[in-house]
């Protein structure tokens, strides 16, 4: 069955929704289609934002000899054939998914093809083609931006699908999708085969997270490795290092021990003792390069300093705060001015204009001004006795 991307892919620039700096009337890749323009260029983007649909309207309207192939498997020999095969009727058009995949070589042997106007390439990306195109083969391409899919735009495209899709679906469709059209679509094929109408309730069903089920058939494993952190979180290091000893005994992998520690010092210590991190790092190496029995003696230096050490979750809860942030708005513009420009195209895209090193200016997005996520004041523990440093 074809998939529902594949089904309502616009076959015509009138049909495209979105990208309307570049689509729009006048604008160039409208005027490139309209008057028939002949050139290679890249289009770089995000995931879902219609670079393979851009592509197909192009060489459609050039009536082109279009060949498609991926960066992530194809070589020279599939260019070869490319050059090989048709080019009677048209241009021959190669769309090369993925092209900062294609290695140094690889891009080299497109080069004098391209040059000589054998074949017109157009490459898609997700990264910087500054970085990852050859000054070469980049000099010879245009490279239009493309932007994540506006909340209206991909309401457009729910419509446009014309599925059964509740009101408050549609919301979720939205926001699940993070500006990716084609991530969103995928969502509603699947969920559309397995449940008919998209609800909400179908969508939580279709969409939820696999949680990988973990039972060594022991549930005294987990109570002890709880038991464990959360003493040395009360700071008591008699209790942890009892727990310690209970999972050495039992066969617990060291490793596992020392990576829990070493999240431990982030996580519960953060920046009351910066040094618990460096510490916990050296205990785990020495675990791995010891072993046991002598590598317990190492842990229990570790559990010992990070059970009297000063708590502070300020940067963990900072950094959860900030993270549903970025799960809740999506991948927000960064603003231009603290962008990294160390190439043309990018200076010419204003990035880093502006830029002054020590501002006191908030640079957080836009949408997220004035939000606080390290408020050391909040979450640092005051300990009493002798068990606090």
């Amino acid at each position: 069955m074809e998939p529902l991307a594949s089904k309502i892919r616009p076959k015509s620039l009138q049909d495209f929704i979105g990208q309307s700096d570049l689509v729009g009337e006048g604008k160039p890749l409208c005027v490139a289609v309209e008057e028939k323009h002949l050139f290679s260029f890249i289009l770089w983007g995000p995931p879902g934002t219609g670079k393979t649909t851009l592509a197909r309207i192009y060489a459609k309207a050039l009536n082109a000899d279009y060949h498609e192939l991926s960066a992530v498997n194809a070589g020279k020999d599939d260019i070869r054939k490319v050059l090989d095969e048709g080019g009677l009727f048209g241009p021959k058009i190669l769309f090369l998914d993925e092209i900062h995949r294609f290695n140094k070589a690889q891009q080299d042997f497109l080069l004098p093809y391209v040059e000589n106007g054998t074949l017109t390439l157009v490459g898609a990306t997700t990264e910087n083609p500054s970085f990852e195109v050859n000054p070469a083969l980049l000099s010879r391409m245009r490279v239009f931006v493309l932007k994540e899919f506006t909340e209206d735009e991909l309401g457009e495209i729910v419509d446009r699908t014309k599925l059964p899709v509740a009101p408050e679906a549609k919301q979720m469709l939205v926001r699940l999708a993070n500006g990716d059209a084609r991530t969103m679509l995928s969502i509603m094929d699947s969920t559309s085969r397995l449940y008919g109408e998209i609800t909400v309730e179908a969508l939580e069903k279709a969409v939820v997270e696999k949680r990988i089920r973990y039972d060594r058939g022991g549930e005294e494993h987990y109570n002890t490795i709880s038991a464990f952190i959360k003493s040395m979180r009360a700071s008591q290091p008699d209790a942890a290092l009892y727990y310690l000893s209970r999972m050495i005994e039992a066969g617990e992998d060291p490793k596992f021990i020392a990576r829990r520690m070493v999240i431990f010092a982030s996580e519960d210590v953060g920046m009351e003792d910066a040094h618990a991190l460096v510490l916990a790092n050296a205990v785990f190496q020495a675990v791995q390069s010891i072993g046991l029995p002598e590598a317990g003696i190492n842990l229990a230096h570790g559990v010992v300093y990070l059970s009297l050490a000063r708590k502070s979750k300020a940067a963990y809860y900072g950094y959860k705060e900030a993270l549903a942030d970025v799960k809740a708005t999506g991948n927000l513009p960064i603003p231009l001015k603290i962008r990294n420009a160390p190439t043309k195209l990018m200076k010419d895209l204003k990035y880093g204009e502006g830029y002054e090193k020590y501002t006191k200016e908030d640079l957080l997005p836009e949408e997220l001004k004035g939000k606080k996520y390290y408020r050391p004041e909040e979450y640092t523990e005051e300990l009493d006795g002798e068990s606090g440093r």
